[in-house]
């Protein structure tokens, strides 16, 4: 199947499809870096204000967003969201021009990204999956880190133009890759922030000065993202910061199906997800991750 090349890279058409808390900023930095975006939100006045942000367009439907576009990228919730917009007589794949990539940035099955792998490839498109690592904060900032599966050729086309919202953008290896990543991504979140949650619960039990001792291990082998940047808002009882528990359990959820299939052994990261679901019967579905530390208090 041919691919089209492109000589001027910083010009390209691009659609964005879902302007979440994610796909907002980053259809914000590919406009940022000169791309015609034309955007699609199935709330249509959320379009609208991306629109008047940053200019570009939208369009009300799905086929109408993608039809002229080189690339088309995408962010939405779940595996069931990402199937309709890409399949069916109005999902992208029946409206995109031949050669045309289409990028997955939601985290998915593994098993979803190869089927729309093998449709595209049907229907003369390219596909890769290509979920995010780096929440909120990466998204607005331009930081993400983006972990993809599929071809080497398309992979090259896109990642010039992806740069535009990553720190990092590497492909790991053939359709699905992406997607199995970041299971691995949040296998080891998981294990991270309840390991936090439990050390911080204990310094505070024994009467220390958490905020001092997390500043004295952060220099040392308990190093982490997460002690940086969630530890003292732990100490200080704030939980509305970046990944939703809710988001975190239907990633887990993914990663607990996949690893029946590959005969994985997940001990600890099952008992999490079980953590977090007392988390959501606390109220906390919306709370982010580092609210673990919740269930100890």
């Amino acid at each position: 199947m041919p691919i089209k090349t492109y000589e001027a890279i910083s010009s390209l058409k691009v659609t964005f499809l879902g302007l979440g808390v994610m796909g907002y900023p980053m259809a914000g930095h590919l406009a940022g870096a000169g791309h015609s975006v034309t955007v699609y939100n199935r709330t249509v006045s959320k379009a609208q204000a991306w629109t008047s942000q940053y200019g570009g367009k939208s369009a009300v439907t799905v086929r109408e967003a993608v039809k002229d576009s080189d690339i088309v990228f995408a962010c939405v919730g779940n595996d069931a969201d990402l199937q309709s917009i890409t399949l069916g007589e109005q999902g992208a794949f029946s409206g995109m021009r031949a050669g045309a990539i289409f990028v997955d940035h939601t985290t998915a099955s593994a098993q979803l990204a190869r089927h729309l792998y093998k449709t595209a490839q049907a229907a003369g498109l390219h596909f890769l999956d290509a979920p995010v690592s780096g929440g909120q904060t990466g998204a607005v900032n331009g930081q993400l880190t983006v972990m993809c599966g599929g071809d080497i050729a398309a992979f090259e086309i896109v990642k010039p133009v992806a740069m535009a919202f990553s720190k990092a953008f590497t492909r790991i290896g053939d359709s699905g890759s992406g997607q199995l990543a970041k299971m691995v991504n949040q296998i080891c979140i998981a294990g991270v922030v309840q390991g936090l949650a439990e050390a911080i619960n204990f310094g505070q039990i024994a009467g220390l000065e958490m905020k001092l001792v997390l500043d004295v291990i952060s220099k040392g082998a308990a190093q982490s993202w997460q002690l940086e940047h969630r530890g003292k808002t732990m100490v200080d009882d704030q939980f509305d910061f970046g990944f939703a528990v809710e988001w975190m359990r239907k990633d887990l959820g993914l990663v607990l199906e996949e690893a029946k299939k590959n005969g994985a052994s997940l001990p600890i990261t099952a008992l999490i997800d079980q953590f977090y679901s007392d988390i959501q019967r606390m109220g906390g579905a919306r709370w982010d991750t580092s609210s673990l530390i919740k269930r100890l208090r």
